[in-house]
């Protein structure tokens, strides 16, 4: 059995992946989610925990969002760690802006699962045509749903409704090609 390892910057990462996984992945992939405290801890720890990583049949997928940083920059210092950890087969995605970013690129899910109306209708607006250039997306999406959106309770209400097609999300759909990209190697 294929083991999927993510290593994760937050908790509403591993609720999104968790919500968007059972679509993507046939029955006989384990998945195990390393969570880590911010960008900053996965950075400081990351080396290690792949260099000590001992279950085998085991691939890699390090993901982080790329806040305010330039993309590339966070994607090579992220390959870089992992060529460290010996590891250089381990894939790097990035959220770009934020995890937030591939939400708004499927509206339709966040209406379905915060159970709000009247917010698909907002995918048209030319400001979510690119939602991963949202400068802020996660304080965008509180403010659009009221408040009611929070990190981890809204990654775990909104990623079960996320399509894997069609989203408006370059990052989120390049993070599900890398996935299906591991499980064929």
């Amino acid at each position: 059995m294929k083991n999927l390892v993510f290593f994760l910057e937050e908790p509403s990462a591993k609720e999104m992946l968790k919500g968007v996984l059972p679509k993507l992945l046939p029955d006989d992939i384990e998945c195990t989610y390393i969570v880590f405290e911010g960008k900053r801890d996965l950075e400081k720890q990351l080396v290690n925990k792949l260099k000590n990583w001992l279950k085998p049949d085991s691939v890699f997928l390090v993901m982080r969002d790329q806040d305010f940083e330039d993309c590339m920059d966070v994607k090579n210092r992220l390959l870089d760690l992992c060529r460290k950890a010996g590891k250089s087969e381990a894939l790097v995605r990035i959220a770009c802006r934020e995890l937030e970013s591939f939400y708004f690129g499927d509206l339709n899910a966040v209406e379905q699962g915060l159970g709000l109306s009247g917010i698909v209708r907002l995918q048209n607006k030319s400001k979510y045509h690119n939602p991963d250039i949202i400068p802020s997306p996660s304080k965008e999406l509180i403010k659009l749903t009221g408040r009611k959106y929070q990190k981890v309770i809204g990654s775990r209400s909104i990623a079960p409704y996320l399509s894997l097609e069609g989203n408006a999300s370059h990052s989120f759909n390049v993070l599900l090609s890398g996935i299906k990209k591991l499980l064929e190697e």
